[in-house]
Order: C-alpha cells, then structure tokens, then sequence
C-alpha cells in the first residue's frame, strides 16, 4: 500500500493504478531448447534403462551441448509445462 501511495504522489493517478511490468527470471531454456528436451523424454532412455529420469535427461542436455548446465529440477519444471506425464508408461520419463 506504500508503494502505492508514494507512486500516486509521485506519478499521479494513472500510475498508481496500473502497476508495472515485472520483469521475472530469465527462461533457463529458450524455445528450441525446450522442444529438444521434450524430444528427448520421448525418446528410447539409454540402454539399460527402462524410463528416463529427469537427471538422466538433464545430464544428456549437457553431453549433447543443448546447454551448459541444467538441473533436474528444470528438466521436471519444463515438462510439467507439457501434456506429458512423467512416471506414466506411455511418456517414456519415470520421476526417479
């Protein structure tokens, strides 16, 4: 409410109703990025595994040069963004 008042004091009313644009963190993966991952967790996981997991995923992404690092918590959080279900036998990507 402070900011508020002091914004109206400063700016006027317009500025004071209308907050403005918060700028966020940057996407760790761009748009490409994200449909190789996908690809990915789509594929046949490695020989000797059943599923893919999301640090296998994440390790792949870095072996391939796709990024420089990534975690396997960026890994789930971009594909919870996608209609696959991680640990369901038809996506191919166990959460473990």
């Amino acid at each position: 409410m402070r900011n508020i008042r002091k914004r109206f004091a400063e700016e006027g009313l317009e500025a004071a109703l209308n907050e403005r644009p918060h700028p966020g963190a940057k996407p760790k993966l761009d748009g490409k990025q994200e449909a190789f991952l996908v690809a990915l967790a789509c594929s046949d996981p490695p020989e000797g595994r059943e599923h893919w997991t999301m640090q296998l995923l994440a390790d792949r992404l870095v072996e391939l040069g796709v990024v420089e690092s990534i975690s396997d918590e960026t890994v789930r959080r971009v594909l919870k963004k996608t209609t696959s279900s991680p640990g369901r036998k038809d996506s191919g990507v166990s959460a473990r």
